[in-house]
Parts: C-alpha cells; sequence; structure tokens
C-alpha cells in the first residue's frame, strides 16, 4: 500500500510524492518561548514526530527544521515582567524545551532555526516583496498588501471578507485593508531592534517561518505541520508571502495539521491559566502514558484530556511494556513455525497498512495490543520461548516505531516492579516449603494493589489489572 496524507489546502487524502526521490523535507512550527510549554505543545510534538518516524521507517531520509519564535510581543512583555532581558527568557525557555521534549522521547530535529538568527535573510524576502509590489512601507512598518494575492485564503477556504468577519484584526487606518499584515515592525522605545533599510525594528510573526524555510529547506516543501489553530492567520500568510515571493507554486506540497487538545473539555489557555506543563506531566512519569493518550486518538482529531483518560492510557502502557518485558532492540530472530509467529507477521502488514493510510495510529495500536495479549497469554500457557520473542520482537520494533521506549521510569508504577518481584520470590520460596496459606497472603494483597498474579506451568507471572 502507498502512504496517503490528508491535505489540508486540498481537503483530500492524497497519494504521497516527494519533490526530491526518497528524500523529505518536513517543517513544523515550534513555540514562541515566552512561558512553560503544556501539554497541547507536547501533543502537536508527539504527532510529529511520529509522522516522521514512520517516514524513516518506511525508508525515507527526512530533513526536520522546528522553529524558535525567540522574539515576539509575548516575549517582550513577559521579560519585562520578571525583569529579565528577553533573549535571556528566550534561551531558558529554549533550554527547558529541548529538555523536556527529549524526556517524551522526541527525536531531535534535524535544524533547530530562531527568528533572531534569521534577520538578514527576511530583510531579503521583505526587500523583495516590496520589489514585486505585493507589501508597502508606513513610518518604518512593512506591511504584505493581501489584495496583490489572489490565492489569499485558499488554505482556510475562506474569502477575505469572511476572514474579516471572524477574526480579531487589529485596527489600523494606516493600512490599504485591514488584512494587510506586518513582514517588518518598526522599533519602540526599549525593544530589541535590529537594522534594515526601512529603520531600526524586528520581524513579524508570519515572516520568519518563511525565511527559516527558504533559508533552510529550499523555495519548495514536502510537508508544513502545526496544529490547527495555525491555519489561519499564520500558515495562510505563509503561503501569500513566500509564493509571492519566489513565484513557485505551491511553496508546500502538503499541510498537516493535528487537532487541538482540551483539558476536561475546554480548550487550554496560556491566558485562562488552564493548563498543564510539560514539566507536571513529566513529574507524573507520563511521557509513555500521554504519547498513548495522543496516539490512541487519530492525529487530524481533537483530543479531550481527563484523569480517566489517562488513567486508561497509563494501564494500556503497562500493558504494552510487559508484554515486550526481558526483550532488548536487536535484529528480529529468526522466525519459527508457530502461530505466534503468523501473528506477528499479520500485525506488522496491517500495522503498514494503518500508518499508510493518513497515519492511523488507533488502528496501528490496536493491532499492537492485539499481539500484545497474545504474546501475554502464550508466556502464561508456556508456550515456545523463540515463538514469544519472535512476537516480542515485532512488537518492540513497531511500537518503536510510534515512538514508545520501555527502559524508561514511565510510570510510577515501574518504580514499584523490583519490589514486587522480591515478593514473588519470597512467595515462590513459601511455596517450596508448602507454607500455602502465607504464599495465598501474598497474592491477595498484591491482587487488592491491582497486580495480578498468575500461576501457569512456564512458571509465576504478573500483570497490572
Amino acid at each position: 500500500m502507498t502512504l496517503r496524507v490528508t491535505n489540508t489546502l486540498t481537503r483530500e487524502k492524497e497519494q504521497f510524492e516527494t519533490l526530491e526521490p526518497g528524500h523529505v523535507r518536513m517543517y513544523v512550527c515550534g513555540p514562541t518561548v515566552y512561558s512553560d510549554a503544556h501539554i497541547g505543545h507536547a501533543m502537536s510534538a508527539i504527532v510529529f514526530d511520529m509522522i516522521r518516524r514512520y517516514l524513516e521507517y518506511s525508508g525515507y531520509r527526512v530533513t526536520f527544521a522546528m522553529n524558535f519564535t525567540d522574539i515576539d510581543d509575548k516575549i517582550i512583555q513577559r521579560a519585562a515582567t520578571l525583569g529579565l532581558p528577553p533573549h535571556e527568557l528566550a534561551e531558558q525557555l529554549i533550554d527547558a524545551w529541548l529538555d523536556e521534549t527529549a524526556a517524551l522521547n522526541i527525536k531531535p530535529a534535524t535544524i533547530y532555526p530562531r527568528a533572531t538568527q534569521e534577520i538578514p535573510t527576511i530583510i531579503e524576502m521583505v526587500k523583495g516583496l516590496l520589489v514585486k509590489g505585493h507589501a508597502y512601507t508606513i513610518d518604518g512598518d512593512v506591511y504584505f498588501r493581501v489584495l496583490s494575492f489572489p490565492e489569499y485564503g485558499k488554505l482556510s477556504h475562506r474569502t477575505l471578507e469572511e476572514m474579516l468577519a471572524g477574526a480579531r484584526v487589529e485596527i489600523d487606518p494606516r493600512k490599504e485593508h485591514p488584512m494587510d499584515f506586518a513582514l517588518w515592525k518598526a522599533a519602540k522605545p526599549g525593544e530589541p531592534a535590529w537594522d534594515s533599510p526601512w529603520g531600526p525594528g524586528r520581524p513579524g510573526w508570519h515572516i520568519e517561518c518563511s525565511a527559516m524555510i527558504y533559508r533552510h529547506l529550499g523555495e519548495q516543501i514536502d510537508i508544513h505541520g502545526g496544529g490547527a489553530d495555525l491555519i489561519f492567520p499564520h500558515h495562510e500568510n505563509e503561503i501569500a508571502q513566500s509564493e509571492a515571493f519566489t513565484g513557485k507554486k505551491p511553496f508546500v506540497r502538503y499541510w498537516l495539521h493535528n487537532g487541538l487538545l482540551q483539558l476536561g473539555g475546554e480548550k487550554m489557555s496560556k491566558s485562562i491559566g488552564n493548563l498543564i506543563t510539560i514539566r507536571e506531566l513529566l513529574a507524573r512519569n507520563g511521557a509513555g502514558p500521554f504519547r498513548l493518550l495522543v496516539l490512541s486518538s487519530h492525529y487530524r482529531s481533537p483530543l479531550t484530556f481527563t484523569e480517566e483518560a489517562f488513567e486508561a492510557a497509563t494501564r494500556g502502557f503497562d500493558r504494552l511494556r510487559l508484554a515486550v518485558q526481558g526483550v532488548e532492540p536487536a535484529e528480529l530472530p529468526n522466525r519459527p513455525e508457530h502461530e505466534l509467529a503468523t501473528l506477528a507477521d499479520a500485525t506488522r502488514l496491517a500495522f503498514r497498512q494503518a500508518m499508510d493510510d493518513d497515519f492511523d495510529t488507533p488502528v496501528a495500536l490496536a493491532r499492537l495490543f492485539e499481539l500484545a495479549r497474545a504474546i501475554n497469554r502464550a508466556r502464561a500457557s508456556g508456550e515456545r520461548l523463540e515463538a514469544i520473542r519472535y512476537a516480542q520482537f515485532t512488537l518492540l520494533e513497531l511500537a518503536t516505531v510510534l515512538g514508545f521506549r520501555f527502559d524508561e521510569q514511565s510510570t510510577g508504577r515501574q518504580s514499584a516492579e523490583p519490589f514486587i518481584d522480591l515478593l514473588l520470590d519470597v512467595r515462590a520460596r513459601l511455596r517450596a516449603q508448602r507454607q500455602w496459606e502465607l504464599a495465598d497472603y501474598i497474592r491477595g494483597r498484591l491482587n487488592e494493589l491491582g497486580v495480578l498474579v498468575e500461576d501457569t506451568p512456564g512458571g509465576t507471572t504478573w500483570r497490572w489489572t
């Protein structure tokens, strides 16, 4: 089956074909670093980490860029509140983001461009847009002229009138059209500024991404990703200024957008304060369970975070981890003739079919859980070790494609495992000494604590209930 992806631009599922055979140029909008990153940011990062991992698994070479917006009105305002220089606040939060995403097992980007490092390219693009008549200057500001780009609105599938009716547009009588957006902002007293042909100032938000892509990935790229909330105006404006500057169509071949995360049914917002930071999630040892929660829903669908959903994901993650327990990543062992090996092969095929269908992780995960259940049953019934190992290696391989890591302290329960194993060792000694009452007491108490102990012909196993 050939990979097909849903393109926001066309609203259709399309066959995936790269500009350069075997090479994917991929850009994802990163955070504006003015406050602690929250699990909504983590959700988007996990989604595009999954997409990147699957592309690499499918044999593509992926050049992956994720930007940092390190100069912005919000950064300037919060830095002033904290009594810090804006660059110092940005640097602290960039370091935190890199540490937190590493803890979430998100692969590092190939390139991490920053707005403040792209000033020469930004100025080059703004100059080009002015020369071509797509921009104009007013008092040191430079605005993009939306009426000069007839296709404006093609990503969000709205007309200028519809955009204007639904947008919170800054009232500026100097602009030719209310939807015209800033490419360059004239300096204000006390703010960071860079020299430009239009006087000291700083870049607008939208132009930075176009400049980064143009400089690091080229005039055209294969995939541009981000949250659905960026479709308009950010990504709409990127298309307009990039295609107006280069004259290349299209600027991006496939626009992929993840659904948004809600907290208990309400959209998370820094301004409201109803959010869970990535730091708080990690403190709960929730990296693995949260990834499972995110990938249990299709990436384009909205996701609601509740404590009940998180607990269910924690139990599911424990089931996967138990199924691969004792196996280290390595080459797939020789295939034995066994029904469990047949199921493992069928799981790999079904996994590929699901992922090739617009990265359908819920279906892919369902097949992984089916294989995990079969592994645990086979282990409990004393099936041949080589068949179990083959299935375990298959499960671990496919789970790794989705970005799961099982060797980490990923849940609070995992820290209890050595003590459970010790209790079961003591219980085995008691059983050998025919002290059945005490052995049954240990089993009963563990069961009350959520640990199911099963005595099988192949030995004693346990799992979380």
